[in-house]
């Protein structure tokens, strides 16, 4: 079986194949932006929703499910490379890393939701609370990563991306879960207390969108041409502009304000999660 689901993409035009030509890794090509979203009515929502079903939803939860809705809404962002050549995703599977008390440390535990566009907000929450529960990150997989000697690491993570990504095989007999990061990966910067950050595209993890949302914070915004305080916040991301452009920035953008600014229309009433 096939690590992803893929078909190559057709009708490359000449200004991605340069881009693609010219950068050989991740790292080379970042591009950084920064949305700024009201957040009001994303608080009542998050009220509402938890004295409704009795689910605490966090700003990673909302992020996570807007995003895999752009994604689904800009297939061309639902990518890979492999051999110099974008391969699209048949599946939206994102992920987040998300902190975990551990007696006086805190870690990141990575969570991964597979066909993210498909389940609903309550669905996307309890798979992420359940995966910390549960502590997704010490399961075989990452015990084998934590066995790896310090100086063969660099090399661990190449030959383990180009495997699992490049030749597109399947390591699951090996602990590694299938398609490990997704898309995109979300990391709630707000939660440290950071308004802004910009967080580094990982070259093993072949992940072309890093979004950092930041803490919700008091500002002067425009309301019907009166400066009132508003709840804003920043979501910052990092993406891979081998084939990721503006045009498909613009879509994630939108797709998440949307979202984010009007989740009683987005995500629909919190009733409606109330019963599974």
């Amino acid at each position: 079986m096939a690590h992803l689901e893929l078909i190559p993409k057709q009708h490359i035009s000449s200004f991605r194949k340069l881009a693609i030509g010219s950068w050989e890794t991740a790292y080379d090509p970042t591009v950084y932006g920064t949305l700024t979203v009201r957040m009001d009515r994303a608080l009542s929502y998050m009220e509402a929703f938890q004295a409704r079903t009795g689910v605490r939803l966090t700003v990673t939860h909302l992020v996570l499910k807007a995003l895999a809705e752009a994604l689904r809404r800009c297939p061309d962002a639902n990518a890979v490379l492999r051999f110099s050549r974008i391969y699209l995703r048949q599946r939206i599977t994102v992920s987040a890393l998300v902190t975990r008390q551990e007696g006086g440390d805190v870690r990141l535990v990575p969570v991964r939701v597979a066909d993210a566009d498909r389940k609903s907000l309550r669905e996307v929450a309890a798979e992420v609370d359940a995966a910390v529960r549960e502590d997704a990150g010490l399961k075989r997989g990452w015990r084998l990563v934590e066995r790896v000697p310090s100086p063969l690491l660099h090399l661990f993570t190449r030959v383990v991306s180009f495997l699992a990504v490049t030749l597109n095989l399947d390591l699951g007999r090996f602990g590694l879960p299938r398609d490990a990061f997704g898309a995109a990966v979300v990391t709630d910067v707000g939660a440290l207390g950071l308004d802004t950050a910009y967080l580094p595209l990982v070259p093993f993890t072949r992940v072309p969108v890093f979004l950092a949302p930041g803490a919700v914070r008091k500002a002067a915004v425009v309301e019907e041409e009166r400066v009132v305080v508003g709840q804003v916040m920043s979501v910052n991301a990092s993406i891979d502009h081998r084939f990721i452009d503006g045009y498909h920035a613009g879509v994630l953008a939108r797709t998440v304000r949307e979202m984010l600014e009007d989740p009683f229309t987005a995500f629909g009433p919190p009733e409606a999660g109330a019963a599974e």
